[in-house]
């Protein structure tokens, strides 16, 4: 039933899904947006807008409208998208004088978002001059708050313009890779503005500059992808009105929406000497091409640990230029001349489609009869190595480095058997077929949105992952669909393809491989698809087992699912966002622990989501859950019959408006029930899987 499901939704088109829908389609032109409900999170992120405001500006741009004027409405729905509070500035060029390459003014400084104010100043902005990309882009930099020198910044300069630079100096693209980190060339070193006093290069990778082109072609166009490139952004092309209203809206709250990374700041080393020393807990740093770095870290024998798992989660800028091999390696040794190694996985896009954040993970689980070289106390190393093509972006990665220890179980507990097959959670399970209800997925690990069983509706702007963490009890599986339905497209159903994806990772952040049972990846354009995932039963002996899909699924908790949407969806979808139906599956009786033989969980009460799941979260994090076997680390987790053609259709193809008022609603109760970490539907839940030594992995993260 399920597949026949499965096989109806991909089938869904024609004159009735269209009649059912036309109605709500009518209202999603890109200039129709509702003022966001959404407050801005914790963190350094802000928001520069470059306006081309040039005498071109004036010329009709085929609507019956001048180009400034669409250039208004679309900074006007920007305005209405951004999350209050969010930090946001607006610089114009070219609006004060006729001729003159220093004619750049910022008309709005980059504090808390004030939506009627950057309406009201950008409505007053009259095209008049020449065009002063170089020194615009430059002086927009400054108008940015200071970096704090770490990896946790999300700045953005997002420049509009409808033609090149018009004064050659200083030189746009040369400016946007000094500002990117790469230096400044010996060009604009020589130029007047060099002379002046200057503030220091930015941290590569710190800043990121976005160049959208409106109605542009020829050698326009490639000086704005050049600006793009060089300093670690997209470029987004904009023929239309409409578009550029679409745009503006995808690179804006790309900006806003990034990942929210959380730990304490160290520097990797340059070689083993260098080493820092890490505990059980949650690190950041950064990483360039072909960099390695180097971490030591104290594990116990069998007696004090019964794994230890070390996550690194590296976070590209969304969407910037990567080849199919680029990717993470990491490897695990003894600090033993740097033998034996005890785990080593490398992790690469798969693809060239653009960078999203990419996940791998090194396990030492120690042998049964404690006797393997690996199994012992004592100092051990990791190295992160980063792999990249040389035409690839040349930015620095921000990442996570996560060091959890799981602790043994207590003497005398006989563990359960292994379950290293899935069973009745396999590809054919029956999934949730209630009407579904909006959510908003996190960015990250870190405020992954916590989902109980049930039907859910989110979004995902191009080159954007959702985040969700679901609780897995011990005996039980996860198991969910993703569905994607009929979208409008630019060009058609036969334009351009793109590529939805998915994957789960376990407590520890460790990817659960779907050894071939899950659809996890499919191409998207604009008609029904679907990916799937899931997990095999929640059992402490999977450890032992050689099939990656069940060797991190050995703890109960919360797992992580991420549903992902490459970047070059921005060249198919006519929307801002494109739609999406998860519905999630927790299958099997809970147990009471790991133990063979252990008790199912009944009914507490109705506290599955509230008190009780927090206190089994916190003894999972101090190891005091049932048999001991918790794991020692971070909070990682943030705070935060049939169904009928017409549920689906009206799923994958609500509009923005109706997506947004959803949203504002769910989050407004979700507020009243204790904010952005609370349940979704009061439920709770999680795990993570390890890699084998040697093992190679593949996939989006």
């Amino acid at each position: 039933m399920a597949r026949l499901h499965r096989r109806m939704a991909v089938a869904l088109s024609g004159g009735t899904l269209l009649a059912l829908i036309a109605a709500p389609l009518a209202a999603a032109s890109p200039r129709e947006a509702p003022a966001s409900s959404r407050t801005v999170a914790e963190g350094n992120a802000s928001l520069v807008m470059v306006l081309d405001s040039s005498g071109s500006m004036a010329e009709d741009d085929g609507s019956g409208s001048t180009r400034i004027e669409s250039a208004r409405r679309a900074v006007g729905t920007v305005v209405d998208a951004l999350p209050d509070g969010h930090p946001t500035g607006l610089r114009v060029y070219g609006a004060d004088r006729e001729e003159g390459c220093t004619d750049t003014r910022l008309v709005r400084p980059v504090e808390p978002l004030d939506r009627a104010a950057l309406k009201r100043a950008v409505a007053e902005v009259e095209p008049r001059g020449d065009t002063p990309i170089g020194l615009a882009l430059r002086r927009a930099a400054e108008d940015l708050p200071e970096a704090s020198g770490g990896s946790l910044d999300r700045r953005t300069i997002l420049l509009v313009s409808d033609g090149e630079d018009t004064c050659g100096t200083p030189d746009p693209c040369e400016v946007a890779a000094e500002l990117g980190g790469q230096g400044p060339s010996p060009e604009s070193q020589k130029s007047p503005e060099s002379q002046k006093p200057q503030k220091s290069p930015e941290p590569s990778g710190t800043l990121r500059i976005d160049a959208i082109g409106f109605q542009v072609d020829g050698k326009a166009r490639e000086q704005l992808e050049c600006i793009a490139r060089a300093g670690h952004g997209s470029y987004y092309d904009a023929p239309d009105a409409d578009a550029l209203a679409r745009q503006l809206q995808r690179a804006s709250r790309l900006s806003a929406d990034g990942y929210r990374m959380e730990g304490e700041r160290i520097t990797g080393g340059r070689t083993a000497d260098d080493a820092p020393e890490i505990a059980p807990g949650q690190y950041t740093d950064t990483i360039g091409p072909g960099e390695k770095r180097w971490y030591a870290a104290e594990l116990g024998g069998p007696a004090e640990s019964a794994a230890d798992d070390l996550a690194v989660t590296a976070v590209p800028q969304p969407g910037v230029p990567v080849a199919s091999m680029d990717g993470l390696r990491l490897t695990l040794v003894r600090d033993e001349k740097y033998r034996p190694r005890c785990g080593s996985a490398w992790r690469y896009f798969g693809r060239n489609a653009g960078a999203m954040p990419i996940t791998a993970a090194v396990s030492r689980i120690p042998s049964a009869d404690g006797g393997r070289a690996c199994d012992g106390a004592g100092r051990y190393l990791l190295t992160v190595e980063r792999r990249s093509h040389a035409d690839s972006d040349r930015g620095r990665w921000p990442f996570e480095l996560l060091l959890a220890t799981e602790k043994p179980l207590t003497e005398g507990t006989v563990p359960a058997h292994s379950e290293p097959h899935y069973g009745a959670g396999g590809k054919d399970a029956p999934l949730p077929t209630d009407p579904p209800r909006d959510v908003e997925g996190g960015t990250g690990f870190n405020d992954a949105r916590r989902l109980g069983p049930g039907v859910w509706r989110d979004e995902l702007i191009p080159a954007q992952t959702r985040w969700y963490r679901v609780r897995v009890g011990w005996g039980q599986q996860l198991r969910y669909d993703v569905e994607f339905g009929n979208e409008p497209t630019v060009d058609g159903p036969a334009g351009t393809l793109t590529r939805v994806s998915t994957e789960v990772y376990g407590p520890t952040r460790v990817p659960v491989h779907p050894g071939g049972e899950f659809d996890t990846g499919a191409l998207y354009r604009g008609e029904p698809a679907a990916v799937s995932g899931g997990t095999v039963p929640v059992a402490w002996t999977n450890r032992w087992e050689s099939a990656t899909r069940a060797v991190p699924v050995r703890r109960a908790g919360e797992y992580y699912i991420g549903v992902g949407l490459d970047p070059d969806a921005a060249e198919l979808a006519e929307n801002v966002a494109v739609g999406f139906v998860l519905r999630v599956a927790v299958i099997g009786e809970e147990k009471t622990g790991p133990e063979h033989g252990a008790p199912a969980v009944h009914e507490r009460d109705g506290e599955r989501d509230g008190g009780q799941a927090r206190k089994e979260t916190e003894a999972a994090r101090d190891g005091s859950g049932p048999g001991g076997a918790g794991w020692s680390g971070p909070a990682v987790a943030g705070a935060a019959g049939a169904v009928t053609a017409l549920a689906i259709a009206l799923a994958a193809v609500y509009t923005r408006y109706t997506r947004s008022r959803g949203r504002a609603a769910a989050r407004t109760a979700a507020a009243k029930d204790g904010g952005a970490g609370g349940t979704a539907d009061g439920t709770a839940n999680g795990t993570a899987n390890g890699t084998q030594s040697g093992k190679t992995e593949g996939g989006a993260w």
